[in-house]
Protein backbone atom coordinates (compact mmCIF):
# COMPACT_ATOMS: atom_id res chain seq x y z
CA UNK A 1 0.00 0.00 0.00
CA UNK A 2 3.09 2.54 0.84
CA UNK A 3 4.90 1.42 -2.42
CA UNK A 4 1.58 2.16 -4.32
CA UNK A 5 1.64 5.72 -2.51
CA UNK A 6 5.48 6.11 -3.65
CA UNK A 7 4.39 5.26 -7.12
CA UNK A 8 2.18 7.97 -7.38
CA UNK A 9 4.45 10.71 -6.17
CA UNK A 10 6.80 9.68 -9.23
CA UNK A 11 3.69 9.76 -11.42
CA UNK A 12 2.70 13.21 -10.38
CA UNK A 13 6.23 14.41 -11.29
CA UNK A 14 6.82 15.28 -7.28
CA UNK A 15 10.01 13.45 -7.31
CA UNK A 16 11.52 11.45 -10.04
CA UNK A 17 12.13 7.48 -10.08
CA UNK A 18 16.02 8.08 -9.82
CA UNK A 19 14.95 10.45 -6.58
CA UNK A 20 13.03 7.40 -5.45
CA UNK A 21 15.42 5.28 -5.79
CA UNK A 22 18.25 7.20 -4.04
CA UNK A 23 15.46 7.39 -0.94
CA UNK A 24 15.02 3.87 -1.16
CA UNK A 25 19.34 3.02 -0.99
CA UNK A 26 19.46 5.72 2.28
CA UNK A 27 16.79 4.50 4.24
CA UNK A 28 18.26 0.81 4.12
CA UNK A 29 21.47 2.18 5.33
CA UNK A 30 20.11 4.37 7.99
CA UNK A 31 17.05 2.64 8.86
CA UNK A 32 14.73 4.55 8.10
CA UNK A 33 11.36 4.95 6.38
CA UNK A 34 11.59 5.77 2.52
CA UNK A 35 9.39 8.86 3.31
CA UNK A 36 12.45 9.89 5.95
CA UNK A 37 14.86 9.45 3.39
CA UNK A 38 13.00 11.55 0.97
CA UNK A 39 12.32 14.36 3.23
CA UNK A 40 16.27 14.41 4.58
CA UNK A 41 17.10 14.38 0.92
CA UNK A 42 15.19 17.65 0.22
CA UNK A 43 13.33 15.92 -2.66
CA UNK A 44 9.85 16.81 -0.88
CA UNK A 45 9.00 18.45 2.82
CA UNK A 46 7.00 16.98 5.46
CA UNK A 47 4.26 19.05 4.71
CA UNK A 48 3.85 18.13 1.56
CA UNK A 49 4.67 14.74 2.35
CA UNK A 50 1.76 14.45 4.92
CA UNK A 51 -0.95 16.31 2.54
CA UNK A 52 -0.05 13.84 -0.20
CA UNK A 53 -0.18 11.03 2.17
CA UNK A 54 -3.68 11.89 3.62
CA UNK A 55 -5.39 12.76 -0.19
CA UNK A 56 -3.82 9.69 -1.10
CA UNK A 57 -5.30 7.31 1.72
CA UNK A 58 -8.35 9.68 2.41
CA UNK A 59 -7.48 11.26 5.67
CA UNK A 60 -7.67 14.73 6.85
CA UNK A 61 -4.26 16.70 7.30
CA UNK A 62 -3.99 18.62 10.45
CA UNK A 63 -1.78 21.57 11.28
CA UNK A 64 -0.75 20.99 14.84
CA UNK A 65 0.88 24.37 14.96
CA UNK A 66 -1.84 26.51 14.73
CA UNK A 67 -3.87 23.95 17.09
CA UNK A 68 -4.76 24.23 21.25
CA UNK A 69 -5.11 20.64 22.22
CA UNK A 70 -7.10 20.24 25.66
CA UNK A 71 -4.77 19.23 28.52
CA UNK A 72 -8.05 16.22 29.39
CA UNK A 73 -7.40 14.82 25.63
CA UNK A 74 -3.13 14.98 25.99
CA UNK A 75 -3.81 13.41 29.18
CA UNK A 76 -5.48 10.35 27.49
CA UNK A 77 -2.25 8.78 26.00
CA UNK A 78 0.99 8.79 28.20
CA UNK A 79 3.86 11.05 27.09
CA UNK A 80 6.11 7.99 27.20
CA UNK A 81 3.71 6.26 24.75
CA UNK A 82 3.12 9.78 22.59
CA UNK A 83 6.87 9.99 21.78
CA UNK A 84 7.88 6.00 21.41
CA UNK A 85 5.13 5.92 18.43
CA UNK A 86 5.71 10.11 17.05
CA UNK A 87 1.76 10.49 17.65
CA UNK A 88 -0.54 13.10 19.65
CA UNK A 89 -4.25 13.06 20.48
CA UNK A 90 -6.11 16.10 18.79
CA UNK A 91 -9.86 15.91 20.02
CA UNK A 92 -11.94 13.84 22.16
CA UNK A 93 -15.68 13.64 19.76
CA UNK A 94 -18.50 11.24 20.95
CA UNK A 95 -15.85 8.74 22.32
CA UNK A 96 -14.10 8.75 19.15
CA UNK A 97 -9.85 10.17 19.87
CA UNK A 98 -8.37 11.58 16.60
CA UNK A 99 -4.72 11.01 16.88
CA UNK A 100 -2.18 12.00 14.58
CA UNK A 101 0.12 10.17 12.90
CA UNK A 102 2.54 10.58 10.63
CA UNK A 103 1.71 7.05 9.31
CA UNK A 104 -1.86 6.98 9.16
CA UNK A 105 -1.38 3.21 7.73
CA UNK A 106 0.48 1.94 11.03
CA UNK A 107 -2.57 -0.73 12.34
CA UNK A 108 -0.36 -2.01 15.05
CA UNK A 109 -0.11 1.16 16.50
CA UNK A 110 -3.80 2.22 15.91
CA UNK A 111 -4.56 -1.25 17.71
CA UNK A 112 -2.04 -0.42 20.61
CA UNK A 113 -3.89 3.21 21.25
CA UNK A 114 -7.59 1.18 20.60
CA UNK A 115 -6.57 -1.16 23.45
CA UNK A 116 -4.82 1.30 25.58
CA UNK A 117 -7.77 3.83 25.66
CA UNK A 118 -10.39 1.67 25.32
CA UNK A 119 -11.86 4.25 22.09
CA UNK A 120 -12.09 3.91 18.67
CA UNK A 121 -9.05 5.59 17.33
CA UNK A 122 -9.43 8.19 13.67
CA UNK A 123 -6.24 8.18 12.41
CA UNK A 124 -5.53 11.98 11.24
CA UNK A 125 -2.02 13.06 9.07
CA UNK A 126 0.68 15.55 10.60
CA UNK A 127 4.36 15.43 9.73
CA UNK A 128 6.60 13.62 12.08
CA UNK A 129 8.48 17.06 13.04
CA UNK A 130 5.49 18.74 13.62
CA UNK A 131 4.34 15.46 15.78
CA UNK A 132 7.55 16.16 17.96
CA UNK A 133 7.18 19.66 18.49
CA UNK A 134 3.48 19.48 19.39
CA UNK A 135 4.94 16.60 22.06
CA UNK A 136 7.29 19.08 23.19
CA UNK A 137 4.90 21.82 23.72
CA UNK A 138 2.18 19.93 25.22
CA UNK A 139 3.98 17.25 27.12
CA UNK A 140 6.66 20.05 28.52
CA UNK A 141 9.76 17.80 27.33
CA UNK A 142 11.95 19.17 24.80
CA UNK A 143 13.91 15.94 24.18
CA UNK A 144 13.22 13.18 21.82
CA UNK A 145 12.62 10.82 24.21
CA UNK A 146 11.67 11.82 28.08
CA UNK A 147 12.73 11.28 31.60
CA UNK A 148 9.32 9.70 31.61
CA UNK A 149 9.57 7.30 28.87
CA UNK A 150 13.50 6.72 29.93
CA UNK A 151 11.95 5.30 33.81
CA UNK A 152 9.42 3.07 31.59
CA UNK A 153 12.53 1.54 29.54
CA UNK A 154 14.43 0.94 33.45
CA UNK A 155 11.27 -0.67 34.87
CA UNK A 156 10.35 -2.68 32.13
CA UNK A 157 13.93 -4.00 31.43
CA UNK A 158 15.35 -5.29 34.85
CA UNK A 159 19.20 -4.02 34.69
CA UNK A 160 20.38 -5.18 37.45
CA UNK A 161 22.47 -1.97 39.28
CA UNK A 162 23.06 -4.18 42.57
CA UNK A 163 25.64 -2.24 44.48
CA UNK A 164 29.33 -4.41 43.49
CA UNK A 165 32.25 -4.50 46.60
CA UNK A 166 34.52 -2.77 44.30
CA UNK A 167 34.65 1.11 43.97
CA UNK A 168 36.26 0.57 40.93
CA UNK A 169 34.42 -1.93 39.51
CA UNK A 170 30.77 0.55 39.99
CA UNK A 171 32.87 3.55 38.59
CA UNK A 172 33.30 1.71 35.05
CA UNK A 173 30.14 0.43 35.59
CA UNK A 174 28.09 3.90 35.90
CA UNK A 175 30.09 4.98 32.96
CA UNK A 176 29.73 2.39 30.89
CA UNK A 177 25.96 1.65 31.32
CA UNK A 178 24.66 4.15 28.64
CA UNK A 179 20.98 4.22 29.87
CA UNK A 180 21.97 6.04 33.42
CA UNK A 181 23.90 8.38 31.22
CA UNK A 182 21.40 9.40 29.11
CA UNK A 183 18.72 9.18 32.09
CA UNK A 184 20.84 12.20 34.51
CA UNK A 185 21.52 13.84 31.19
CA UNK A 186 17.67 13.65 30.24
CA UNK A 187 16.77 15.10 34.28
CA UNK A 188 19.25 17.78 33.50
CA UNK A 189 18.09 18.71 29.95
CA UNK A 190 14.47 18.61 31.22
CA UNK A 191 14.95 20.43 34.50
CA UNK A 192 17.04 23.40 32.24
CA UNK A 193 13.48 23.58 30.29
CA UNK A 194 11.38 23.91 32.97
CA UNK A 195 13.74 26.60 34.14
CA UNK A 196 14.37 24.99 37.41
CA UNK A 197 17.30 26.38 39.58
CA UNK A 198 17.76 23.31 41.79
CA UNK A 199 17.41 19.20 41.11
CA UNK A 200 16.94 17.00 44.20
CA UNK A 201 18.04 13.37 43.84
CA UNK A 202 16.67 11.69 47.65
CA UNK A 203 16.59 8.12 48.47
CA UNK A 204 13.92 6.63 50.24
CA UNK A 205 13.37 3.02 51.38
CA UNK A 206 11.44 2.12 48.44
CA UNK A 207 12.33 4.58 45.76
CA UNK A 208 13.94 7.43 44.96
CA UNK A 209 12.29 10.65 44.42
CA UNK A 210 13.49 13.43 41.78
CA UNK A 211 11.95 17.04 42.39
CA UNK A 212 13.05 20.17 40.84
CA UNK A 213 12.82 23.69 42.26
CA UNK A 214 10.86 25.87 39.72
CA UNK A 215 10.05 29.48 40.74
CA UNK A 216 11.12 28.59 44.20
CA UNK A 217 8.24 25.65 44.75
CA UNK A 218 9.37 22.23 44.75
CA UNK A 219 7.73 20.32 42.15
CA UNK A 220 8.09 16.21 42.32
CA UNK A 221 8.87 13.97 38.96
CA UNK A 222 8.28 10.46 38.01
CA UNK A 223 10.27 7.95 40.62
CA UNK A 224 13.42 6.22 39.42
CA UNK A 225 13.47 2.45 40.69
CA UNK A 226 15.28 2.22 43.80
CA UNK A 227 18.07 -0.18 42.48
CA UNK A 228 19.60 2.79 40.34
CA UNK A 229 20.64 4.21 43.20
CA UNK A 230 23.77 3.38 43.14
CA UNK A 231 24.26 3.91 39.31
CA UNK A 232 22.62 7.37 39.27
CA UNK A 233 25.08 8.42 42.41
CA UNK A 234 28.29 6.75 41.02
CA UNK A 235 27.54 8.71 37.59
CA UNK A 236 26.73 12.07 39.30
CA UNK A 237 30.39 11.97 41.40
CA UNK A 238 32.06 11.20 38.26
CA UNK A 239 30.37 14.09 36.34
CA UNK A 240 31.39 16.23 39.34
CA UNK A 241 34.73 14.99 39.80
CA UNK A 242 34.24 13.60 43.54
CA UNK A 243 35.54 10.53 45.16
CA UNK A 244 33.03 7.29 44.19
CA UNK A 245 34.34 5.66 47.35
CA UNK A 246 33.45 8.11 49.63
CA UNK A 247 29.97 7.53 50.95
CA UNK A 248 30.29 8.35 54.81
CA UNK A 249 30.88 11.75 54.38
CA UNK A 250 29.40 15.09 52.76
CA UNK A 251 31.03 16.11 49.49
CA UNK A 252 30.75 19.17 47.26
CA UNK A 253 31.82 19.34 43.10
CA UNK A 254 31.13 21.45 40.08
CA UNK A 255 29.60 20.13 36.75
CA UNK A 256 29.99 21.84 33.83
CA UNK A 257 27.28 20.90 31.15
CA UNK A 258 25.47 21.89 27.97
CA UNK A 259 21.81 21.97 27.36
CA UNK A 260 19.70 23.10 25.12
CA UNK A 261 22.47 24.80 22.96
CA UNK A 262 23.70 27.19 26.62
CA UNK A 263 26.28 26.15 28.96
CA UNK A 264 25.66 25.52 32.26
CA UNK A 265 27.20 24.80 36.17
CA UNK A 266 25.59 22.91 38.03
CA UNK A 267 26.87 23.04 42.16
CA UNK A 268 26.67 19.37 43.51
CA UNK A 269 25.77 18.32 47.19
CA UNK A 270 25.75 14.71 48.30
CA UNK A 271 24.61 13.78 52.01
CA UNK A 272 24.69 10.53 53.31
CA UNK A 273 21.06 9.68 54.87
CA UNK A 274 19.97 6.48 56.55
CA UNK A 275 18.95 5.56 52.66
CA UNK A 276 22.10 6.52 50.92
CA UNK A 277 23.39 9.52 49.57
CA UNK A 278 21.42 12.63 48.73
CA UNK A 279 22.01 14.48 46.14
CA UNK A 280 21.19 18.63 45.08
CA UNK A 281 22.65 20.08 41.72
CA UNK A 282 22.09 23.46 42.07
CA UNK A 283 21.73 24.62 38.07
CA UNK A 284 23.77 28.42 37.50
CA UNK A 285 22.43 30.01 34.82
CA UNK A 286 24.87 33.14 33.70
CA UNK A 287 22.05 34.51 31.76
CA UNK A 288 20.25 34.87 35.48
CA UNK A 289 22.55 37.06 36.82
CA UNK A 290 22.95 39.37 33.52
CA UNK A 291 19.85 41.03 35.67
CA UNK A 292 19.84 44.91 34.73
CA UNK A 293 19.54 46.79 38.19
CA UNK A 294 16.21 48.33 36.52
CA UNK A 295 14.94 44.76 35.95
CA UNK A 296 15.47 43.27 39.62
CA UNK A 297 11.83 44.70 40.56
CA UNK A 298 12.87 48.01 42.65
CA UNK A 299 9.85 50.61 42.64
CA UNK A 300 11.00 54.13 41.40
CA UNK A 301 12.08 55.25 45.05
CA UNK A 302 14.21 52.39 46.17
CA UNK A 303 15.81 52.49 42.63
CA UNK A 304 16.91 55.78 43.41
CA UNK A 305 18.50 54.94 46.63
CA UNK A 306 19.93 52.41 45.46
CA UNK A 307 21.76 53.77 42.82
CA UNK A 308 22.95 56.48 45.42
CA UNK A 309 24.23 53.41 47.49
CA UNK A 310 25.93 52.16 45.18
CA UNK A 311 28.10 55.04 43.99
CA UNK A 312 29.17 55.86 47.47
CA UNK A 313 32.81 55.92 47.78
CA UNK A 314 33.55 54.04 51.28
CA UNK A 315 30.80 52.09 53.93
CA UNK A 316 28.98 48.66 53.86
CA UNK A 317 26.12 47.46 52.19
CA UNK A 318 24.47 44.39 53.55
CA UNK A 319 22.01 42.26 51.83
CA UNK A 320 20.42 39.80 53.87
CA UNK A 321 17.64 36.82 53.37
CA UNK A 322 17.24 33.49 53.49
CA UNK A 323 19.25 31.25 51.17
CA UNK A 324 17.61 31.46 47.38
CA UNK A 325 16.15 35.17 48.36
CA UNK A 326 18.12 36.45 44.99
CA UNK A 327 20.62 38.45 46.91
CA UNK A 328 23.78 36.93 44.85
CA UNK A 329 21.74 38.22 41.81
CA UNK A 330 21.35 41.57 43.26
CA UNK A 331 24.81 42.24 44.54
CA UNK A 332 26.37 40.84 41.15
CA UNK A 333 23.79 43.04 39.09
CA UNK A 334 25.53 46.06 41.40
CA UNK A 335 28.43 44.69 40.26
CA UNK A 336 28.00 44.66 36.71
CA UNK A 337 27.16 48.54 37.21
CA UNK A 338 30.26 49.36 38.89
CA UNK A 339 32.34 47.42 36.96
CA UNK A 340 34.55 49.94 34.58
CA UNK A 341 38.13 50.10 33.92
CA UNK A 342 38.64 53.15 36.15
CA UNK A 343 37.50 50.51 39.41
CA UNK A 344 39.46 47.46 40.74
CA UNK A 345 36.79 45.21 41.94
CA UNK A 346 37.74 41.96 43.81
CA UNK A 347 35.63 39.56 45.51
CA UNK A 348 36.06 36.38 48.21
CA UNK A 349 33.37 34.00 47.82
CA UNK A 350 32.52 30.13 49.08
CA UNK A 351 32.25 28.81 46.56
CA UNK A 352 32.65 31.35 43.25
CA UNK A 353 29.49 30.69 41.49
CA UNK A 354 29.56 32.88 38.07
CA UNK A 355 32.67 33.78 36.44
CA UNK A 356 32.21 37.60 36.34
CA UNK A 357 34.70 39.40 33.37
CA UNK A 358 36.67 41.83 34.75
CA UNK A 359 36.02 40.88 38.27
CA UNK A 360 39.50 39.45 40.22
CA UNK A 361 37.33 36.48 42.19
CA UNK A 362 38.85 34.36 45.26
CA UNK A 363 37.58 31.24 46.11
CA UNK A 364 37.56 30.39 49.81
CA UNK A 365 39.03 26.90 50.73
CA UNK A 366 39.30 25.98 53.88
CA UNK A 367 41.31 23.17 53.82
CA UNK A 368 44.61 25.40 53.36
CA UNK A 369 43.24 27.80 55.72
CA UNK A 370 42.31 30.75 53.07
CA UNK A 371 38.78 31.80 54.86
CA UNK A 372 37.32 35.46 54.51
CA UNK A 373 39.16 37.37 56.88
CA UNK A 374 42.38 35.90 55.33
CA UNK A 375 41.55 36.90 51.83
CA UNK A 376 40.07 40.48 52.93
CA UNK A 377 43.82 40.97 54.39
CA UNK A 378 44.89 40.09 51.70
CA UNK A 379 42.73 41.93 49.01
CA UNK A 380 43.48 45.02 50.71
CA UNK A 381 47.19 45.27 49.38
CA UNK A 382 45.69 44.58 46.30
CA UNK A 383 44.45 48.32 46.46
CA UNK A 384 40.84 47.71 45.47
CA UNK A 385 38.30 50.19 45.30
CA UNK A 386 35.09 47.82 45.92
CA UNK A 387 35.36 44.45 47.83
CA UNK A 388 32.31 41.79 48.10
CA UNK A 389 32.74 39.47 50.95
CA UNK A 390 30.32 36.69 50.00
CA UNK A 391 28.74 35.95 53.74
CA UNK A 392 29.67 37.17 57.18
CA UNK A 393 29.72 34.66 59.13
CA UNK A 394 31.90 35.30 61.85
CA UNK A 395 33.30 38.21 64.21
CA UNK A 396 36.41 38.16 62.59
CA UNK A 397 34.74 38.35 58.78
CA UNK A 398 32.71 41.40 59.94
CA UNK A 399 35.63 43.07 61.80
CA UNK A 400 38.05 42.84 58.67
CA UNK A 401 34.87 44.15 56.44
CA UNK A 402 33.85 46.86 58.45
CA UNK A 403 37.69 47.96 59.15
CA UNK A 404 37.91 48.02 55.12
CA UNK A 405 35.15 50.51 55.08
CA UNK A 406 36.46 52.38 57.30
CA UNK A 407 39.97 52.89 55.46
CA UNK A 408 37.74 53.84 52.51
CA UNK A 409 36.49 51.04 50.64
CA UNK A 410 33.09 50.44 49.22
CA UNK A 411 31.61 46.92 50.55
CA UNK A 412 29.52 44.36 49.72
CA UNK A 413 28.26 41.54 51.73
CA UNK A 414 25.34 39.13 52.62
CA UNK A 415 24.14 38.46 56.69
CA UNK A 416 21.02 35.91 57.04
CA UNK A 417 18.73 37.84 58.87
CA UNK A 418 14.69 37.92 58.39
CA UNK A 419 14.85 41.49 57.85
CA UNK A 420 16.43 45.07 57.38
CA UNK A 421 17.22 46.59 61.08
CA UNK A 422 17.83 42.96 62.55
CA UNK A 423 20.94 42.67 60.75
CA UNK A 424 22.07 45.68 63.17
CA UNK A 425 21.49 43.73 66.05
CA UNK A 426 23.20 40.57 64.65
CA UNK A 427 26.24 41.90 64.02
CA UNK A 428 26.02 42.91 67.41
CA UNK A 429 25.26 40.20 68.81
CA UNK A 430 28.17 38.41 66.94
CA UNK A 431 30.73 40.34 68.82
CA UNK A 432 31.33 43.54 66.65
CA UNK A 433 31.38 46.64 68.50
CA UNK A 434 28.05 48.81 68.64
CA UNK A 435 30.21 52.01 67.48
CA UNK A 436 32.20 50.37 65.11
CA UNK A 437 28.71 49.18 62.73
CA UNK A 438 27.18 52.67 63.75
CA UNK A 439 29.85 54.26 61.73
CA UNK A 440 30.39 51.81 59.04
CA UNK A 441 27.05 50.62 57.76
CA UNK A 442 24.96 52.69 55.39
CA UNK A 443 22.39 51.03 54.49
CA UNK A 444 20.81 47.07 54.73
CA UNK A 445 18.17 45.41 51.93
CA UNK A 446 16.38 42.78 53.10
CA UNK A 447 14.89 40.63 50.39
CA UNK A 448 12.50 37.32 49.30
CA UNK A 449 11.34 36.37 45.86
CA UNK A 450 7.55 36.57 45.21
CA UNK A 451 6.13 34.49 42.49
CA UNK A 452 4.53 36.73 39.21
CA UNK A 453 1.54 35.86 37.40
CA UNK A 454 1.86 33.90 34.09
CA UNK A 455 1.60 36.07 31.30
CA UNK A 456 -0.16 34.18 28.99
CA UNK A 457 -3.22 33.05 31.55
CA UNK A 458 -3.81 35.61 33.87
CA UNK A 459 -7.05 37.25 34.40
CA UNK A 460 -8.34 39.76 36.52
CA UNK A 461 -9.81 39.69 39.74
CA UNK A 462 -11.33 40.96 42.65
CA UNK A 463 -10.20 39.67 46.19
CA UNK A 464 -12.03 38.95 48.84
CA UNK A 465 -13.06 41.20 51.63
CA UNK A 466 -11.63 39.16 54.18
CA UNK A 467 -7.87 40.09 51.91
CA UNK A 468 -8.18 43.23 51.95
CA UNK A 469 -9.15 43.65 54.91
CA UNK A 470 -6.21 41.67 56.14
CA UNK A 471 -4.01 43.87 54.11
CA UNK A 472 -5.59 47.07 55.68
CA UNK A 473 -5.94 48.10 51.70
CA UNK A 474 -7.56 51.60 51.32
CA UNK A 475 -10.22 52.49 49.70
CA UNK A 476 -7.94 55.09 47.32
CA UNK A 477 -5.69 51.80 47.25
CA UNK A 478 -8.72 49.93 46.02
CA UNK A 479 -9.60 52.55 43.28
CA UNK A 480 -6.21 52.34 41.35
CA UNK A 481 -5.78 48.89 41.98
CA UNK A 482 -5.59 45.93 39.31
CA UNK A 483 -5.77 42.45 40.68
CA UNK A 484 -4.80 39.54 38.32
CA UNK A 485 -3.82 35.70 38.85
CA UNK A 486 -2.99 33.03 36.05
CA UNK A 487 -5.35 30.22 35.39
CA UNK A 488 -2.79 27.86 34.55
CA UNK A 489 -1.98 26.83 31.05
CA UNK A 490 0.87 25.00 29.51
CA UNK A 491 3.47 27.80 29.68
CA UNK A 492 3.36 28.27 33.34
CA UNK A 493 3.08 24.22 34.00
CA UNK A 494 -0.65 24.73 35.30
CA UNK A 495 0.32 26.96 38.52
CA UNK A 496 -0.85 29.95 37.28
CA UNK A 497 2.33 32.09 37.96
CA UNK A 498 5.85 32.05 35.75
CA UNK A 499 9.09 33.89 36.27
CA UNK A 500 9.52 35.69 40.00
CA UNK A 501 10.55 38.87 40.97
CA UNK A 502 12.29 40.59 44.53
CA UNK A 503 10.17 42.52 47.43
CA UNK A 504 12.46 44.69 48.80
CA UNK A 505 12.93 46.60 52.71
CA UNK A 506 15.64 49.09 52.04
CA UNK A 507 17.17 50.89 55.46
CA UNK A 508 19.30 53.83 54.86
CA UNK A 509 21.46 54.89 57.76
CA UNK A 510 21.19 58.24 59.40
CA UNK A 511 21.93 60.13 62.39
CA UNK A 512 18.88 59.26 64.25
CA UNK A 513 19.49 55.38 63.58
CA UNK A 514 23.41 55.50 63.82
CA UNK A 515 22.96 57.01 66.86
CA UNK A 516 20.53 54.03 68.23
CA UNK A 517 22.47 51.56 66.96
CA UNK A 518 25.76 52.96 69.44
CA UNK A 519 23.15 52.68 72.28
CA UNK A 520 22.60 49.09 71.22
CA UNK A 521 18.71 49.67 70.83
CA UNK A 522 16.19 46.79 70.06
CA UNK A 523 15.30 45.87 66.08
CA UNK A 524 12.09 46.99 66.54
CA UNK A 525 12.62 50.46 67.62
CA UNK A 526 15.02 50.68 64.93
CA UNK A 527 12.86 49.14 62.75
CA UNK A 528 9.70 52.02 64.29
CA UNK A 529 12.05 54.89 62.97
CA UNK A 530 13.46 53.35 60.15
CA UNK A 531 9.61 53.26 59.01
CA UNK A 532 9.19 56.70 59.88
CA UNK A 533 12.31 57.80 57.53
CA UNK A 534 10.12 56.48 54.68
CA UNK A 535 11.10 52.80 55.23
CA UNK A 536 8.80 50.47 52.76
CA UNK A 537 8.18 46.82 54.54
CA UNK A 538 8.95 43.73 52.58
CA UNK A 539 5.32 43.21 53.12
CA UNK A 540 4.33 46.56 51.90
CA UNK A 541 6.68 46.42 48.81
CA UNK A 542 5.34 43.28 47.62
CA UNK A 543 1.84 44.48 48.42
CA UNK A 544 2.37 47.23 45.94
CA UNK A 545 3.33 44.76 43.38
CA UNK A 546 -0.27 43.02 44.04
CA UNK A 547 -1.68 46.17 43.85
CA UNK A 548 -0.25 46.64 40.03
CA UNK A 549 -1.31 43.11 39.48
CA UNK A 550 2.20 41.78 39.04
CA UNK A 551 1.75 39.23 42.21
CA UNK A 552 -0.92 37.72 43.78
CA UNK A 553 -2.39 38.47 47.52
CA UNK A 554 -1.44 34.99 48.11
CA UNK A 555 2.14 35.31 47.42
CA UNK A 556 2.39 38.29 49.84
CA UNK A 557 0.28 36.38 52.18
CA UNK A 558 3.35 33.88 52.33
CA UNK A 559 5.71 36.77 53.55
CA UNK A 560 3.32 38.06 55.76
CA UNK A 561 3.50 34.91 57.45
CA UNK A 562 7.18 34.21 56.86
CA UNK A 563 8.90 37.99 57.52
CA UNK A 564 7.33 38.84 60.90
Amino acid sequence: MAEDYLKKLVKDGVISKDQLNEAEELSSSLGTTTDDALVRLGYVSAGELGQLQASQYGYEFVDLEAMEIPQSVIALIPESVARENIVIPVTLVDERLRVAMSNALDLDVIDKLRFMVNREIDPVVAPKEAIQTAINRFYGGSETESVDSMLMEFTETAIDFTETESPQTKAQEAEESAPVVRLINLIISEAVNMRASDIHVEPFEDRIRVRYRIDGVLVERDSPPRRLLAALTSRIKIMAKMDIAEKRRPQDGRIKTRANGKDFDLRVSILPTNHGQAVVMRILDRENIKVGIRNLGFGEENYRRFQTIIRRPNGIFLVTGPTGSGKTTTLYSALGELNRPDRKIITAEDPVEYMLPGINQVQVRHDIGLDFSRIIRAMLRQAPNVILVGEIRDTETAEMAIQASLTGHLVFSTLHTNDAPSSITRLIDMGVEPFLVASSVMAIMAQRLVRVSCAKCKEEYTPDASEIEHFEITAEQMADAKFFRGKGCNHCQHTGYRGRVAAFELMIMNSTLREMTFKSEPSQNLRRQARLFGMKTLVEDALGKALQGKTTLLEVYKLDKGGH
